[in-house]
């Protein structure tokens, strides 16, 4: 199952975490220093959503970001959807 939007086409993206070690001056160390550079991965906040399409009288199951979902109350699912290209009608 890909981790991929329906509407924006937000997908998985990949970044790092700093690993740092020691007690910080202002709490009474000798400082932070970092260690290590690791990689991880960004996902994007996918729900899995059933909407209906009143100009097509029908339900529709898609894969949206939290932000895409914004966007379908706003713009409307008919819309929206064939913006996306979801839509051949």
């Amino acid at each position: 199952m890909s981790k991929v939007c329906d509407i924006t086409g937000a997908k998985v993206s990949r970044g790092s975490i700093i690993h740092r070690r020691g007690m910080a001056k202002k709490k009474g160390g000798v400082g932070r220093h970092v260690t290590k550079n690791v990689p991880r991965t960004f996902t994007p906040n996918l729900r899995e959503h059933r909407v209906w399409i009143p100009e097509l009288h029908k339900y529709m199951r898609i894969k949206v970001t939290a932000r895409a979902m914004k966007t379908l109350n706003k713009n409307g699912a008919f819309a929206t959807l064939k913006k996306a290209g979801l839509l051949s009608a």
